[in-house]
């Protein structure tokens, strides 16, 4: 399987993203994070396969988590909850995000990235 490549064209780190899968000649699966979001099931699966807690799936600097004040509401959320949350709206899920069968990275490391190679 191709990795997954879970995107938001107008980010700039998501540009520098697939502008390194270009340059390394990795293929990918292009899915726009905004327009098809993550699932309920998709992150329940993908969380674990990423050795990072949930809250490391929340795009901290987005407008939407400024707006719904998560920064403080989190810590006192379920893991379920926080997972249903994230699955409502692709602009809170941090971006980039690949996905493979076997590892799930999030946000944009180059070196982390290597691992596609």
């Amino acid at each position: 399987m191709k990795p997954i490549f879970l995107q938001y064209p107008a980010c700039s780190t998501c540009q520098k993203a697939k502008k390194w899968l270009t340059e390394n000649n990795i293929e990918y699966t292009n899915r726009l994070i905004v327009e098809n979001n993550p699932t309920v099931e998709e992150l329940k699966a993908w969380i674990p396969l990423s050795g990072l807690p949930v809250k490391k799936f929340f795009n901290t600097s987005g407008v939407v988590y400024k707006e719904l004040s998560l920064k403080d509401k989190l810590p006192s959320m379920s893991e379920e909850e926080q997972i249903a949350l994230l699955a409502t709206n692709g602009k809170l899920v941090k971006r980039p995000l690949i996905v493979t069968d076997a590892f799930v990275l999030v946000g944009f490391h180059p070196a982390e990235w290597e691992k596609l190679k």
